[in-house]
């Protein structure tokens, strides 16, 4: 290679075409960098709630973290409600064996208490949409079959939630709408600080173009119809399927209140309360914001006040009859 070959080559791995900061960075070469992605931490028993986890290969490029309480060990209780969550991160970066995901599911399956199952999916731009879809919906469907022991032994089949965060929580909704699952019995799903988008803004959102969000949604979805305005990002959007087509009992949708995704988790829990209304069926959604706080607030300082407020609402969501 001549020195002006390997001074072009280091150009263009300098040189940023695609900048998703701080979640990712693409350069001209080829190479990416995830600023904020965290390291993996191993299963076991977590010290702190007693809960005790393990993963679950699914497929080559897939797992499952599973996390039992110790409420579990009760041979006279009956049987816990599942909780299948999957993490957020925009679609590009996150993992269910990460820190923050893991010291959060630990919390809520014995708060609730509940068996939960962290989903791992595969990111973009390796793997565009929908490819995170199509791993979600084979997880949840392995979750739903029962086929992994503790899921047979203590979860309850006719008490299973989907949640997730900000990119989980469009996860939890595409899932919810799935043809294949409105036979399922779901009996809820939270939704905490979804990634919703659309081409007009609506309540505060920015009035000028939102690059970031049209722009980060398009770079992972490159077969978006519509752009922002893709049912999958706008489930509000003229033409997207209609919302009295969710599968499941009750909705939760929690928003931040310093979040700039906090007027779209608004409307989309008005919009499903209306469309159950119209069908005569009672309007179980649930809307709660935390004051004071951002996005994901609660992944970032587990052990604050605002956070444990935020888990005890889920948990109280999840616990109820």
């Amino acid at each position: 290679m001549s020195s002006g070959e390997a001074a072009t080559g280091d150009r263009d791995d300098d040189e940023v075409v695609h900048d998703f900061a701080p979640l990712l960075l693409v350069y001209k070469s080829g190479r990416l960098e995830r600023p904020i992605a965290m390291p993996p931490v191993p299963p076991g028993l977590d010290a702190a709630t007693g809960v005790a986890s393990r993963d679950v290969a699914l497929s080559p490029h897939s797992f499952a973290r599973l996390y039992l309480p110790p409420a579990a060990a009760n041979e006279n209780s009956r049987k816990l409600p599942v909780v299948v969550y999957f993490h957020g991160g925009g679609f590009v970066i996150g993992s269910a064996a990460s820190a923050a995901y893991h010291r959060c599911l630990n919390d809520l399956a014995a708060a609730c208490p509940a068996v939960a199952v962290s989903v791992d999916y595969r990111l973009a731009p390796e793997h565009p949409l929908p490819a995170a879809y199509e791993d979600s919906l084979a997880a949840l469907e392995w979750a739903l079959s029962a086929a992994d022991p503790w899921l047979a032994a203590h979860g309850d089949p006719a008490r299973v939630f989907l949640a997730g965060d900000s990119a989980g929580g469009n996860i939890c909704h595409h899932l919810a709408m799935h043809p294949g699952i409105r036979g399922a019995g779901l009996r809820g799903v939270v939704l905490i600080h979804p990634w919703f988008w659309g081409r007009e803004p609506v309540g505060g959102e920015p009035r000028g173009p939102a690059k970031m969000q049209k722009s980060l949604w398009e770079f992972v979805c490159p077969g978006a119809v519509g752009g922002e305005d893709d049912p999958r990002m706008n489930p509000t959007a003229p033409g997207a399927p209609g919302l009295e087509g969710l599968a499941c009992g009750k909705v939760m949708v929690c928003v931040a209140e310093g979040d700039v995704l906090r007027w779209r988790g608004r409307l989309y829990a008005e919009a499903v309360a209306r469309a159950r209304q119209k069908r005569a069926e009672q309007p179980v959604v649930e809307l709660f914001e935390s004051e004071g706080v951002g996005h994901v607030f609660y992944l970032l300082e587990p052990a604050a006040e605002k956070a444990r407020e935020l888990l005890d609402r889920i948990a109280a969501f999840v616990s109820a009859e």
